[in-house]
């Protein structure tokens, strides 16, 4: 396998895992489930096989099984009787440690056939808001950690933006719009987190809505052109990293003053950098959002 990280340190273990380390250490020497390897200078670290052994026993515990019961297990059953359980239930924690894996392993064939199976059971509207949103959020924190290298968020987000592209051109192919609102989705400048984006883009086709989806890192100039061509237009935007603390209120005044200058025009908002403003004091026309959910919720 050609996998950029193939040595864990028990912290790794620990925010992959969501197991802590002193737990990890006692299932070690108490019931011998892991056995950690030593580098040249004598470091300890464990290897891919432990974390996806790791993962399942992790699983099986969450669902009834005592850990001395999974020590006891021969090794090549253990995935066998994870998978066994998760195609009867709980898949989306089953399908969250596949996709971790595939991450890890840069395995695209896990990627597709974990989500293939999904399909059989869940709309890919289910699977985004159960599954990827989860996992996505789980990504960002290990990479902050730096439990995983920026290659590999790039490698599983490339895939879901895959995924989400091709539901959406199914839809827009045959796509017969039913209201006179005007949806125009972008992200500020230097922003480029766009998955959010692409999949409120999504929503808003699937339920019948025209929707412009510009992209990442828009200058505010260029969107006040639409208003020449659409009478209800509500913009918008996904605020993951720009504009910074200290730019945000100015820029959120900025585009009061420039686009929402008539009635009909309105400003959706949502984003991790919304936390830097007091919500209750926006502009009017402006409506902040604590997630895609409840934007969405917000059209019926």
């Amino acid at each position: 396998m050609n996998s950029i990280k193939n040595q864990f340190s028990i912290k790794d273990l620990e925010n992959l895992t969501g197991i802590k380390a002193h737990t990890i250490r006692i299932w070690e020497k108490r019931y011998n489930l892991l056995e950690p390897k030593r580098t040249d200078t004598n470091i300890r670290y464990y290897d891919l096989a432990s974390f996806q052994k790791l993962l399942n026993v992790s699983y099986l515990n969450n669902n009834g099984y005592k850990i001395s019961k999974i020590a006891k297990l021969e090794e090549h059953k253990i995935p066998l009787l994870v998978r066994e359980i998760a195609s009867s239930n709980n898949i989306e924690s089953h399908a969250i440690n596949a996709f971790k894996l595939a991450m890890l392993n840069f395995d695209q064939t896990l990627f597709y056939s974990t989500y293939e199976s999904l399909l059989k059971e869940k709309s890919f509207d289910t699977i985004f808001y159960d599954i990827f949103i989860p996992l996505l959020t789980e990504i960002g924190l290990l990479w902050q950690t730096g439990t995983i290298t920026p290659a590999h968020e790039h490698f599983l987000t490339s895939l879901i933006r895959q995924k989400i592209l091709i539901n959406t051109e199914k839809i827009q192919s045959t796509q017969v719009n039913t209201s006179q609102k005007t949806f125009v989705l972008y992200l500020p400048e230097n922003e480029i987190h766009e998955l959010g984006l692409m999949f409120i883009n999504h929503e808003l086709v699937s339920n019948g809505y025209q929707s412009i989806f510009l992209g990442s890192s828009v200058p505010l100039e260029s969107l006040e052109d639409l208003k020449n061509y659409y009478d209800e237009l509500i913009y918008i935007s996904y605020f993951t990293v720009k504009p910074e603390k200290d730019d945000i209120e100015k820029y959120i005044n900025d585009f009061s003053q420039l686009i929402l200058n008539d009635t009909k025009t309105k400003f959706w908002v949502l984003g991790h950098m919304l936390n830097s403003l007091d919500v209750e004091k926006l502009p009017k026309g402006i409506t902040a959002f604590k997630s895609i959910q409840s934007l969405m919720n917000n059209l019926n």
